[in-house]
């Protein structure tokens, strides 16, 4: 077979290959594939914290790839949240992501990770880079609520080639005091939310805890509510401290007075986490006599460098 008549097979071949995948569609039809239930919504989703109530050491995904119809575990298309529990033992926790995030919700112990031992207690949080595999050991019994970003890798069908920072370590006195000075003054009191955002000098035009993670540690007064408002990142909410009386309400459409109309409520619970969906309008109220602390970590720090996380407030401060 001459020369020219292989290439020519291979061309044909090619073309062929390339024609198997090919698509044409109406725009109006494609434009928004969720509305024409193409690709499936984020679900409401609440998980309980009775994992944490359990004996022995265990990890539990915060799954919900099958009902988001991607690769799991997944709890959103770019984020996986997990339970940890530590009980006299250890665990090893490894990820294909750019960045891990460890948030301590009880217990004592320690974390040997990326060469160095980092020694926590209930409100410290760790993040991680690229390539943080890490070993978790406790004397007692404790607990981790760890959300990461390989999903979002999975999608892009890549693995992280660097590390973009340095394990970073915030101790729950520092943000504590750093919330209670937000509270105390008065332009803080005022405001919708009451919160600390949790930052890396590496990211200071996001100023978000990583490139691609946002955390925020928020205190919700009792007697008061947080008004409406939304942003286009998923919030996977974990409930720190709560009394009964506290939940989330959450809805796409707001009455004339700017209040949720027909929402689902979630009632909050320490130690449990919940999806607030992206694009969805949400409220917190506090009914309970006491104040109640709230951890929401998303992918805003994607969002917030793309410029489409579009946060807004129904009209109040």
């Amino acid at each position: 077979m001459r020369l020219l008549e292989v290439e020519s097979l291979v061309t044909n071949a090619l073309h062929q290959a390339s024609s198997d995948q090919t698509r044409f569609f109406d725009y109006r039809s494609a434009a928004n594939p969720q509305q024409s239930g193409l690709i499936s919504p984020i679900p409401y989703k609440s998980f309980p914290p009775d994992f944490f109530h359990q004996s022995g050491c265990d990890l539990l995904a915060l799954d919900l790839s099958d009902q988001l119809g991607c690769s799991g575990p997944a709890t959103g298309p770019s984020l996986c949240a997990n339970f940890m529990r530590l009980d006299h033992g250890q665990l090893r926790t490894s990820a294909l992501a750019t960045s891990q995030l460890f948030f301590i919700t009880e217990g004592e112990g320690e974390t040997q990770t990326c060469g160095q031992t980092f020694k926590w207690s209930k409100g410290d949080m760790l993040v991680l880079p690229a390539g943080g595999d890490a070993i978790h050991a406790s004397n007692e019994k404790a607990g981790l609520y760890w959300v990461h970003d390989a999903p979002l890798l999975r999608y892009l069908g890549v693995e992280p080639a660097q590390a973009r920072f340095e394990p970073s370590f915030y101790s729950h006195r520092d943000s504590k005091a750093h919330l209670d000075a937000i509270a105390n003054c008065p332009n803080g009191a005022r405001a919708n939310r009451v919160s600390v955002l949790l930052g890396n000098s590496n990211f200071p035009e996001t100023r978000t805890v990583t490139h691609t993670l946002w955390a925020m540690l928020g205190v919700l007064p009792a007697g008061q509510m947080q008004r409406p408002h939304r942003h286009q990142s998923i919030a996977l909410d974990f409930a720190v401290d709560c009394q009964p009386g506290c939940y989330t309400m959450i809805g796409t459409q707001l009455d004339a007075n700017g209040m949720i109309i027909n929402g689902h409520r979630e009632d909050w619970a320490t130690g449990a986490a919940f999806v607030t969906p992206p694009g969805y309008w949400h409220s917190h109220h506090n009914e309970s006599g006491a104040h109640a602390y709230v951890l929401p970590i998303q992918d805003a720090g994607l969002h917030t460098y793309l410029r489409t996380l579009d946060i807004a407030f129904n009209g109040e401060n």
